[in-house]
């Protein structure tokens, strides 16, 4: 009898339950066990084992519709140490596991990928990517699951923001989840109508100066009041504070999470860029209230939508299938309504041996349709006309005076 083994690691992501259930559902089908290990790979590398359970069809029919996991998740990496891989091997063995699905973000991937290298063909291993930064390289744009459910709670979110900052007259800045990819930022934001977003990738490679940051914003705080409305939503995805000059985030290091990568939670991104734009508008005598808000934790754990809901349901079995037709060393990937399973090696960047990371396309139409619909002070707006005029009366200033404070020339 075929034993599959059903395991989550990294963060949650919506549609979780969805793979689990139609795992579990499709194996049994098929005559097969299926075994739910509880917190990713964490009691595989301890050998502890009690908590590991049989999954049967009428305990996974209904969890689809559930947000989190109910095998919960970990961090807990194997390739940390080769001792800690070996004994993962040895716990899977132990327990007769011929077919291994993990459910994860690039951590688990490459923990997955690993898995399948030591196991040299003993256990069949395949891995469905999951994230709500939506930052794997999917073919044909596909999305990562949990992405469409987390853009529209987010996208609730920031309505209700922006409805409280036009009753409130005042600006919230809204940090949103996204590690290095600026997908759920943007995608957030257009959904919502916000004011403004500003992603990593729209920056020139290296380090980002906070000063430049906190421009973009003071000068579309600035425009919109010109306008007549003192308030608006600006989006910033949390990518930004990693590529932060490090002296601009303060002294002291940085908790880091268990795969060694900077919390990026710890920086204070949106604290930083609205204290900015306060006291930098304050000098040219303009009073502006911003409020810092972090959004992404929330999203994380939201029932999936009708999309991911069914989305996930094909990759589940979908996975299963796979590996039932001979297939190892794979993820799982739906497009156009088929489940194909692409090689752990055509995913990788050559020169990390890890997933390779999907950014922002700022040259794609989409980018360019976000762009103009934000609020943003450009060149064009210090020309002879009304807006000009609004503007030099809100800052005080002349149109050479804000020429070279927000375009550096005069």
């Amino acid at each position: 009898m075929a034993t599959f083994a059903l395991l989550v690691g990294g963060g949650p992501a919506p549609g979780i339950n969805g793979v689990i259930g139609a795992a579990t559902i499709y194996a049994r089908r098929r005559g097969a066990r299926v075994l739910g290990i509880p917190n990713g790979f964490e009691p595989l590398i301890a050998g502890e084992l009690s908590g590991v359970r049989e999954l049967h069809i009428g305990e996974v029919s209904r969890i689809h519709q559930l947000g989190g996991s109910v095998l919960q998740t970990s961090r807990a990496d194997p390739t940390r140490d080769p001792a800690a891989l070996a004994r993962t091997l040895d716990s899977l063995v132990g327990l007769g596991v011929t077919h291994l699905v993990t459910i994860g973000g690039d951590g688990t991937a490459f923990a997955a990928r690993r898995v399948a290298e030591e196991a040299r063909g003993g256990i069949a291993v395949a891995h469905v990517p999951k994230t709500i930064d939506n930052d794997l390289p999917l073919p044909a744009g596909t999305p990562t699951f949990g992405f469409e459910t987390a853009r529209e709670e987010g996208a609730r979110i920031v309505s209700r923001l922006l409805e409280d900052a036009r009753t409130m007259a005042r600006w919230y800045v809204v940090v949103m989840m996204g590690r290095t990819a600026g997908h759920l930022a943007l995608g957030t934001a257009k959904s919502a109508g916000a004011t403004l977003a500003l992603t990593a990738e729209e920056f020139a490679p290296g380090p980002i100066r906070l000063a430049s940051v906190v421009r973009i914003v003071e000068a579309a705080m600035l425009k919109r009041l010109a306008l007549g409305r003192p308030h608006g939503v600006a989006v910033l995805a949390e990518g930004i504070g990693a590529r932060l000059e490090a002296n601009e985030l303060g002294s002291g290091a940085h908790p880091q999470d268990e795969h060694g990568r900077v919390r990026h939670g710890a920086i204070p991104l949106g604290e930083l860029v609205a204290s900015g734009a306060e006291s930098a508008l304050a000098e040219l005598g303009v009073r502006v209230t911003a409020i810092a808000k972090d959004v992404g934790y929330e999203l994380r754990c939201a029932a999936p939508n009708a999309f991911d809901a069914e989305y996930t349901r094909d990759l589940g079995a979908g996975a299963v299938q796979v590996l039932l037709g001979g297939a190892s060393g794979v993820m799982i990937t739906r497009q156009e309504q088929a489940i194909v399973p692409v090689p752990f090696a055509h995913m990788l960047d050559p020169a990390t041996g890890r997933t390779r990371v999907r950014l922002l396309d700022t040259a794609s139409p989409t980018y360019a349709t976000a762009r103009l619909l934000q609020v943003r002070l450009e060149p064009e707006d210090l020309m002879p006309g009304k807006t000009r005029d609004a503007l030099c009366a809100a800052a005080k200033r002349t149109p050479e005076g804000l020429r070279a404070r927000y375009f550096g020339a005069s």
